[in-house]
């Protein structure tokens, strides 16, 4: 087993500085990589990903090769925890692992990730990629838990029953499919709303669309419209159950760390999350579980805010490699987040 005690000074100034930051787990170092090598994985290595965003706030990404060993995927975790510190807490961190990254991380590499046998002391073998997502795609779906979830970002994510969000940053376009329910039809529209008014600070246009009545801009982005698929009825109910979601409340406050269940129905009053605390927002059964860090929580509990998703993922029985986890800083919580809630103004 590797000594999991993290040296110090690992980061520099620069990192505060905007742009893309690339390291990969060698040793318990961070090692910076060359720019030529962004978006080159090793499947037997660990990855710590920065997107320095200045004033619109950071992204920092935890990512696993589906070959790294335990001791890389924890060095990695606390070498992220280190750098999270260094920038005073603020960024939004993302677990990803190899195969099941989130449309957040593959927008970082628009010319495509490739992954490639072996790792740090094993070299080079083949490699294979995919293409990287550069804009946003949110299906809405679902009767009483309706949600939006970000999808691939084509044409082959869309049909004729739901409702879909093609977030293009100037324009927001609602797209409403013929089969849709009036369920979603209402909710769409507030989503977009949303995401226009706490992502784009109010500026954004929503444009409103039919199926058959797609505007250029779509057709500019995604391009041709090609036959959409059909939908049924029956996965409406499959979606609810999907979308179902819990509060749990994290706490030290009697030197070790507790999760009580606060609420297992949503939407949420966003008056439950306190400031002095951490809360976990249970998605498992659509893949996701997000940490709510609160500015005033201890220390301790905003450093193990990983550690504690990841032992909740178990106890849940929830797949661990197709379980994103999300850790939101009070003020960065992303409209995916939000939308569990009553209002969020």
């Amino acid at each position: 087993m590797l000594n999991l005690r993290v040296p110090q000074s690992q980061f520099t100034h620069e990192v505060r500085e905007p742009g893309l930051w690339v390291w990969r787990v060698e040793k318990m170092k961070a090692v910076p990589l060359e720019t030529s090598q962004s978006g080159v994985f090793f499947n037997g290595d660990a990855y710590i990903v920065l997107n320095n965003r200045e004033k619109d706030g950071s992204d920092l990404h935890m990512w696993m090769g589906e070959k790294s060993s335990p001791d890389e995927q924890g060095a990695c975790a606390m070498l992220a925890t280190q750098l999270d510190s260094f920038l005073g807490g603020e960024p939004v961190q993302y677990r990803q692992v190899q195969g099941y990254e989130s449309p957040e991380f593959m927008a970082l590499f628009p010319k495509g990730v490739s992954y490639k046998e072996g790792g740090v002391e094993s070299g080079f073998r083949s490699a294979r990629s995919r293409s990287g997502t550069v804009k946003h795609l949110y299906q809405v779906k679902g009767k009483k838990n309706i949600r939006a979830r970000e999808v691939e970002f084509s044409w082959g994510s869309f049909n004729k029953g739901d409702c879909f969000i093609l977030d293009l940053g100037e324009d927001i376009v609602v797209w409403i499919g013929s089969k849709a329910n009036m369920f979603e039809r209402q909710k769409v529209r507030e989503i977009a709303m949303l995401i226009r008014d706490t992502d784009r600070n109010g500026k954004a246009h929503i444009i409103d669309v039919r199926e058959g009545e797609e505007p250029v801009e779509m057709v500019k982005a995604l391009g041709p419209i090609p036959a959409l698929k059909e939908n049924s009825t029956e996965e409406d109910a499959e979606a609810d159950s999907i979308n179902s979601a819990a509060l749990y409340k994290v706490s030290n406050a009697t030197g070790q760390m507790t999760l009580t269940k606060l609420c297992d129905k949503g939407p949420f009053s966003r008056e439950l999350l306190e400031k002095d605390d951490c809360f976990i927002l249970d998605n498992g059964f659509n893949g996701k579980i997000y940490v709510w860090k609160g500015n005033g929580a201890n220390a301790d509990e905003k450093r193990v805010a990983l550690k504690v998703a990841d032992e909740f993922i178990t106890e849940m029985n929830y797949h661990r490699l197709r379980t994103q986890v999300e850790i939101l800083p009070q003020g960065r919580e992303s409209v995916l987040f939000k939308q569990f809630f009553l209002s969020w103004s």
